[in-house]
Protein backbone atom coordinates (compact mmCIF):
# COMPACT_ATOMS: atom_id res chain seq x y z
CA UNK A 1 0.00 0.00 0.00
CA UNK A 2 1.41 3.62 -1.13
CA UNK A 3 0.93 6.15 1.56
CA UNK A 4 -2.59 7.44 1.93
CA UNK A 5 -3.10 11.03 1.09
CA UNK A 6 -5.80 13.21 3.07
CA UNK A 7 -8.09 13.19 0.34
CA UNK A 8 -7.67 9.23 0.09
CA UNK A 9 -8.91 8.65 4.12
CA UNK A 10 -10.47 12.53 4.94
CA UNK A 11 -13.82 11.56 4.04
CA UNK A 12 -14.00 8.25 6.52
CA UNK A 13 -11.62 9.98 9.39
CA UNK A 14 -12.90 11.60 12.89
CA UNK A 15 -10.27 14.49 11.54
CA UNK A 16 -8.03 15.34 8.87
CA UNK A 17 -4.85 15.86 9.32
CA UNK A 18 -3.52 18.71 8.49
CA UNK A 19 0.28 19.36 9.64
CA UNK A 20 2.97 16.92 7.64
CA UNK A 21 3.62 15.51 11.05
CA UNK A 22 0.19 14.44 11.63
CA UNK A 23 -0.30 12.87 8.09
CA UNK A 24 2.67 10.91 8.47
CA UNK A 25 1.71 9.86 11.31
CA UNK A 26 -1.60 8.46 9.75
CA UNK A 27 0.39 7.12 7.25
CA UNK A 28 2.40 4.91 9.40
CA UNK A 29 -0.74 3.99 11.31
CA UNK A 30 -2.31 2.76 8.27
CA UNK A 31 0.69 1.33 7.41
CA UNK A 32 0.76 -0.71 10.71
CA UNK A 33 -3.18 -1.59 9.81
CA UNK A 34 -2.04 -3.11 6.95
CA UNK A 35 0.71 -5.42 8.59
CA UNK A 36 -2.10 -6.38 10.84
CA UNK A 37 -4.52 -7.19 8.36
CA UNK A 38 -2.26 -9.29 6.82
CA UNK A 39 -0.63 -11.18 9.23
CA UNK A 40 -4.19 -11.55 11.98
CA UNK A 41 -6.80 -11.06 10.04
CA UNK A 42 -9.78 -8.20 10.17
CA UNK A 43 -10.60 -9.08 14.32
CA UNK A 44 -7.23 -8.39 15.22
CA UNK A 45 -7.72 -4.64 13.86
CA UNK A 46 -8.51 -2.89 17.30
CA UNK A 47 -7.54 0.29 18.01
CA UNK A 48 -4.83 -0.95 20.97
CA UNK A 49 -3.76 -3.61 18.45
CA UNK A 50 -3.25 -1.10 15.70
CA UNK A 51 -1.57 1.61 17.97
CA UNK A 52 1.13 -0.61 19.39
CA UNK A 53 2.00 -1.58 15.91
CA UNK A 54 2.28 1.71 14.77
CA UNK A 55 4.38 2.68 18.08
CA UNK A 56 1.45 5.47 18.58
CA UNK A 57 -0.29 6.07 21.60
CA UNK A 58 -4.15 4.72 21.48
CA UNK A 59 -5.61 8.56 22.30
CA UNK A 60 -3.20 10.32 19.19
CA UNK A 61 -4.82 7.11 16.76
CA UNK A 62 -8.35 7.90 18.71
CA UNK A 63 -8.08 11.34 16.80
CA UNK A 64 -8.77 9.74 13.55
CA UNK A 65 -9.76 6.42 13.84
CA UNK A 66 -11.91 5.59 16.96
CA UNK A 67 -12.61 2.07 16.40
CA UNK A 68 -12.16 -1.26 14.08
CA UNK A 69 -14.82 0.13 11.07
CA UNK A 70 -13.06 3.58 11.18
CA UNK A 71 -9.58 1.93 10.24
CA UNK A 72 -11.13 -1.04 8.03
CA UNK A 73 -12.76 2.16 6.12
CA UNK A 74 -9.62 3.79 6.14
CA UNK A 75 -8.02 1.08 4.56
CA UNK A 76 -11.32 0.39 2.30
CA UNK A 77 -10.44 4.29 0.66
CA UNK A 78 -6.91 3.83 0.21
CA UNK A 79 -7.19 0.78 -2.03
CA UNK A 80 -9.99 2.30 -3.68
CA UNK A 81 -8.32 5.35 -4.62
CA UNK A 82 -5.21 3.26 -5.92
CA UNK A 83 -7.19 1.40 -8.12
CA UNK A 84 -8.47 4.49 -9.50
CA UNK A 85 -5.41 5.71 -10.07
CA UNK A 86 -4.63 2.89 -12.25
CA UNK A 87 -7.88 3.20 -14.44
CA UNK A 88 -7.62 7.15 -14.95
CA UNK A 89 -3.94 5.69 -16.10
CA UNK A 90 -5.33 3.87 -18.70
CA UNK A 91 -7.57 6.58 -19.78
CA UNK A 92 -5.14 8.42 -20.59
CA UNK A 93 -3.08 5.72 -22.62
CA UNK A 94 -5.96 4.89 -24.44
CA UNK A 95 -6.46 8.49 -26.08
CA UNK A 96 -3.21 8.11 -27.87
CA UNK A 97 -2.87 4.53 -27.92
CA UNK A 98 -4.63 1.34 -29.66
CA UNK A 99 -4.83 -1.75 -28.39
CA UNK A 100 -5.22 -5.24 -30.05
CA UNK A 101 -6.76 -6.64 -26.94
CA UNK A 102 -8.06 -3.64 -24.10
CA UNK A 103 -9.77 -6.37 -21.84
CA UNK A 104 -6.74 -8.75 -21.49
CA UNK A 105 -4.49 -5.36 -20.74
CA UNK A 106 -6.78 -4.74 -17.62
CA UNK A 107 -7.42 -7.91 -16.43
CA UNK A 108 -4.10 -8.90 -16.62
CA UNK A 109 -2.90 -5.42 -14.46
CA UNK A 110 -6.17 -5.88 -12.15
CA UNK A 111 -4.93 -9.60 -11.23
CA UNK A 112 -1.61 -7.75 -10.67
CA UNK A 113 -2.21 -5.66 -8.05
CA UNK A 114 -4.91 -8.31 -6.81
CA UNK A 115 -1.53 -10.26 -6.26
CA UNK A 116 0.55 -7.76 -4.70
CA UNK A 117 -1.93 -5.70 -2.35
CA UNK A 118 -2.20 -8.70 0.15
CA UNK A 119 -4.21 -5.82 2.40
CA UNK A 120 -6.62 -5.62 -0.49
CA UNK A 121 -7.27 -9.33 -0.42
CA UNK A 122 -7.30 -10.06 3.51
CA UNK A 123 -9.57 -7.05 3.80
CA UNK A 124 -12.26 -8.53 0.70
CA UNK A 125 -12.09 -11.94 1.60
CA UNK A 126 -12.22 -11.31 5.39
CA UNK A 127 -15.58 -11.33 7.42
CA UNK A 128 -15.78 -7.63 8.73
CA UNK A 129 -16.05 -4.93 6.26
CA UNK A 130 -18.19 -2.44 7.37
CA UNK A 131 -21.73 -1.07 6.17
CA UNK A 132 -19.95 2.16 5.15
CA UNK A 133 -17.41 0.17 2.94
CA UNK A 134 -19.64 -1.66 1.38
CA UNK A 135 -21.14 1.55 -0.17
CA UNK A 136 -18.03 2.58 -0.68
CA UNK A 137 -17.46 -0.64 -2.44
CA UNK A 138 -20.66 -0.03 -4.62
CA UNK A 139 -19.82 3.68 -5.47
CA UNK A 140 -15.83 2.84 -6.07
CA UNK A 141 -17.34 -0.16 -8.71
CA UNK A 142 -19.59 2.74 -10.38
CA UNK A 143 -16.60 5.12 -11.01
CA UNK A 144 -14.06 1.98 -12.31
CA UNK A 145 -17.30 1.09 -14.59
CA UNK A 146 -17.22 4.82 -15.82
CA UNK A 147 -13.49 4.56 -16.29
CA UNK A 148 -14.57 2.19 -18.60
CA UNK A 149 -16.46 3.45 -20.29
CA UNK A 150 -14.06 6.27 -21.38
CA UNK A 151 -11.21 4.13 -22.15
CA UNK A 152 -14.15 2.52 -24.59
CA UNK A 153 -15.13 5.73 -26.22
CA UNK A 154 -11.14 6.96 -26.09
CA UNK A 155 -10.68 3.55 -28.64
CA UNK A 156 -13.60 4.87 -30.84
CA UNK A 157 -15.27 1.29 -29.86
CA UNK A 158 -18.78 2.39 -28.55
CA UNK A 159 -21.38 5.16 -28.67
CA UNK A 160 -21.54 7.28 -25.36
CA UNK A 161 -25.21 5.99 -25.07
CA UNK A 162 -26.94 5.55 -20.92
CA UNK A 163 -26.65 1.84 -22.75
CA UNK A 164 -22.90 1.52 -22.52
CA UNK A 165 -22.97 2.93 -19.02
CA UNK A 166 -24.80 0.12 -17.89
CA UNK A 167 -23.14 -2.56 -19.97
CA UNK A 168 -19.61 -1.26 -18.35
CA UNK A 169 -21.12 -1.60 -14.86
CA UNK A 170 -22.36 -5.00 -15.73
CA UNK A 171 -18.82 -5.70 -16.87
CA UNK A 172 -17.30 -4.77 -14.07
CA UNK A 173 -19.22 -6.37 -11.89
CA UNK A 174 -18.77 -9.78 -13.26
CA UNK A 175 -14.86 -9.27 -14.06
CA UNK A 176 -14.79 -8.47 -9.94
CA UNK A 177 -16.36 -11.44 -9.38
CA UNK A 178 -14.35 -13.63 -11.12
CA UNK A 179 -11.47 -11.79 -9.88
CA UNK A 180 -12.16 -12.74 -6.73
CA UNK A 181 -13.44 -16.07 -7.24
CA UNK A 182 -9.93 -17.06 -9.01
CA UNK A 183 -8.43 -15.08 -5.71
CA UNK A 184 -10.14 -17.25 -3.31
CA UNK A 185 -8.99 -20.43 -5.19
CA UNK A 186 -5.31 -19.36 -5.79
CA UNK A 187 -3.14 -16.49 -3.97
CA UNK A 188 -1.49 -16.29 -7.26
CA UNK A 189 -5.08 -16.55 -8.87
CA UNK A 190 -6.72 -19.04 -11.24
CA UNK A 191 -5.16 -18.60 -14.24
CA UNK A 192 -7.79 -20.90 -16.18
CA UNK A 193 -10.39 -18.85 -14.61
CA UNK A 194 -9.02 -15.43 -15.31
CA UNK A 195 -9.04 -16.49 -18.77
CA UNK A 196 -12.27 -17.60 -19.01
CA UNK A 197 -13.45 -14.17 -17.87
CA UNK A 198 -11.03 -12.55 -20.56
CA UNK A 199 -12.76 -14.69 -22.92
CA UNK A 200 -16.49 -13.48 -21.29
CA UNK A 201 -15.98 -9.86 -21.27
CA UNK A 202 -14.38 -10.11 -24.68
CA UNK A 203 -17.38 -11.08 -26.38
CA UNK A 204 -20.08 -8.81 -24.43
CA UNK A 205 -17.50 -5.65 -25.49
CA UNK A 206 -17.41 -6.89 -28.79
CA UNK A 207 -21.13 -7.14 -29.10
CA UNK A 208 -21.05 -3.34 -27.62
CA UNK A 209 -19.11 -2.70 -30.78
CA UNK A 210 -21.11 -4.36 -32.80
CA UNK A 211 -23.81 -2.37 -31.53
CA UNK A 212 -22.58 0.78 -33.52
CA UNK A 213 -21.96 -1.44 -36.29
CA UNK A 214 -17.92 -1.05 -35.97
CA UNK A 215 -17.64 -4.51 -37.66
CA UNK A 216 -15.04 -3.78 -39.49
CA UNK A 217 -12.08 -5.00 -37.65
CA UNK A 218 -12.33 -2.00 -34.79
CA UNK A 219 -13.92 -4.30 -32.49
CA UNK A 220 -12.32 -5.46 -29.11
CA UNK A 221 -8.91 -6.98 -29.48
CA UNK A 222 -9.01 -6.77 -33.66
CA UNK A 223 -7.94 -3.36 -34.12
CA UNK A 224 -4.34 -3.20 -35.39
CA UNK A 225 -1.40 -1.80 -33.07
CA UNK A 226 1.61 -0.73 -34.44
CA UNK A 227 3.23 0.27 -30.62
CA UNK A 228 2.46 -1.40 -27.56
CA UNK A 229 0.65 -0.18 -24.91
CA UNK A 230 3.01 2.17 -22.48
CA UNK A 231 2.86 0.35 -19.14
CA UNK A 232 0.52 2.62 -17.01
CA UNK A 233 2.35 3.97 -13.84
CA UNK A 234 2.00 1.67 -10.74
CA UNK A 235 0.83 -1.08 -13.54
CA UNK A 236 2.80 -4.06 -12.28
CA UNK A 237 5.47 -6.12 -13.86
CA UNK A 238 3.15 -9.09 -14.35
CA UNK A 239 0.52 -7.26 -17.02
CA UNK A 240 3.61 -6.60 -19.18
CA UNK A 241 3.61 -9.29 -22.34
CA UNK A 242 -0.21 -9.25 -22.85
CA UNK A 243 -1.54 -11.24 -25.42
CA UNK A 244 -1.94 -9.53 -28.35
CA UNK A 245 -3.51 -11.49 -30.81
CA UNK A 246 -7.12 -10.71 -32.41
CA UNK A 247 -10.32 -12.10 -30.94
CA UNK A 248 -11.40 -15.43 -31.74
CA UNK A 249 -14.28 -15.17 -34.35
Amino acid sequence: MTEPTAEETGAVLRRTPQQARSKARLARVLKAAERVLIAEGVPALTTTRVAAEAGVSVGSLYQYLPDRDAIIDALAATYFSQLEAVMEEFVRSAATERWSDPVGVLIDTYAGLYRTEQGFRALWFGSGLTDRTRAADREHKRRMADGVRRVLLALGIAADTEGLGRACHAAVLAADALAQEAFRRDAEGDTALLDEAKVMLRGYLTALAGRRGQRDGAAMGTAPVSEPAPRPAGRPESARGTDRRSLPT
